[in-house]
């Protein structure tokens, strides 16, 4: 059976989402916070892993990256974290992520196109 296209199935957890969020700002859950900008953020997270395909050294970055964003977000919305802290530690953890990535074990993404400079011997401009 061929692949399946990740389109639909991202859009409709997209917009699934959002209406969640939507729902639950309109009744009120949690005054002050925007559900649907975390929905967004949380559902962009996993749908990264989903479209991707799993694990990858753009997922791994990515995907991590809109999760903690979204619960980071939950707590400056609430009054229990001051943007000027949420900020540094979203750039300390896609700092951390992209350095994670560059670990051998986890593969590169399906769409990647290898070029000139990616064989086995790499070596960058400074070499």
């Amino acid at each position: 059976m061929p692949p399946q296209p990740k389109g639909p199935l991202a859009l409709s957890l997209l917009i699934t989402a959002v209406g969640i969020g939507w729902l639950l700002t309109s009744l009120g859950y949690g005054p002050g916070i925007n559900w649907v900008w975390i929905m967004a953020l949380g559902v962009a997270g996993v749908l990264t892993f989903i479209v991707s395909g799993g694990v990858d050294k753009a997922s791994i970055v990515v995907g991590p990256f809109f999760l903690i964003s979204s619960g980071l977000s939950i707590l400056r919305q609430s009054g229990q974290l001051k943007a000027d802290t949420e900020v540094p530690i979203l750039v300390i953890t896609v700092g951390l992520l992209m350095f994670v990535s560059q670990l051998r074990f986890i593969p590169v993404p399906s769409w990647y196109i290898a070029g000139p400079l990616d064989g086995p011997n790499r070596r960058g401009p400074a070499a």
